[in-house]
């Protein structure tokens, strides 16, 4: 059984890209595929040799792309985050000790970053660990990150909550720690728990983010590991899309 195995969610439309020949995971970035930049990454860190790709509409054209090297799986409806990682459940039940979740359209995570989530993650033992975000402010560049999670902590320094930025309060909203979701899992643990997610949400999607609620609500403590915002910073819009392409190292 692999120590720890990727799945890469990359099913998105891109229907904001203004580009509906493309998907979203394939969108250029100086010249090179969003996805590819994540998959570099991937393989330098040595964490994972054959990481799961989670693929929609266009899949043909994600896989020839990618290659050879992946495991494709396809995500027929796009439900949600959690819905994807249900639909890898088949592939990877059983074959692999922990779950890490990345996504195609945030093409700025180090090799670094995949590899001290891993370390983190092994060491503590614990059955959720998870990327967060410290920034100074919600103006210029991180603008964007307005619309992520809050994170509170108890008075022990452990995270408490995950407060989704369309639920805080006025003074949760300038919280200035959020949640990139960048996750890794106990796989024993996320199997059993992926069921009990719901999808009385607005969207009517299933969100892997509920997770962490749910392993609070268990007692169970969760490792975190600060990482740099840059590496946070997602393709959603061609306005994001020119953020991620200044913010290029």
């Amino acid at each position: 059984m692999d120590k720890i195995q990727i799945i890469i969610l990359a099913a998105g439309h891109g229907r904001r890209m203004n580009n509906e020949s493309l998907p979203k995971a394939l969108t250029p970035l100086k010249g090179k595929p969003l996805i590819i930049w994540l998959a570099e990454a991937i393989k330098k860190s040595g964490v994972c040799e054959r990481p799961v790709i989670v693929v929609g509409q266009k899949s043909e054209m994600v896989k020839a792309t990618l290659g050879q090297d992946y495991t494709y799986v396809t995500q027929s409806e796009q439900l949600g985050t959690g819905h994807a990682v249900m639909v890898a459940r088949g592939e990877l039940e059983g074959k692999a000790e922990n779950i890490m979740v990345l996504y195609g359209d945030h093409p700025l995570v180090s090799s670094e970053t995949i590899k001290k989530l891993t370390q983190a993650h092994l060491d503590s033992g614990n059955v959720l660990t998870m990327a967060t975000v410290k920034i100074e402010d919600f103006n210029d560049w991180r603008k964007s990150f307005s619309d992520f999670g809050r994170i509170t902590r108890a008075s022990d320094g452990t995270i408490s909550a995950i407060i989704e930025a369309k639920d805080a309060s006025v003074e949760q909203k300038n919280i200035l720690e959020v949640n990139p979701s960048y996750f890794v899992f106990r796989a024993d643990w996320l199997w059993q728990n992926l069921a009990k997610l719901k999808s009385d949400n607005v969207q009517h999607e299933y969100y892997l983010t509920d997770l962490p609620k749910i392993a609070v609500s268990e007692n169970e403590k969760i490792t975190s590991v600060e990482i740099d915002p840059r590496e946070a910073l997602g393709v959603n819009t061609v306005e994001q899309l020119d953020l991620v392409d200044n913010n290029l190292k």
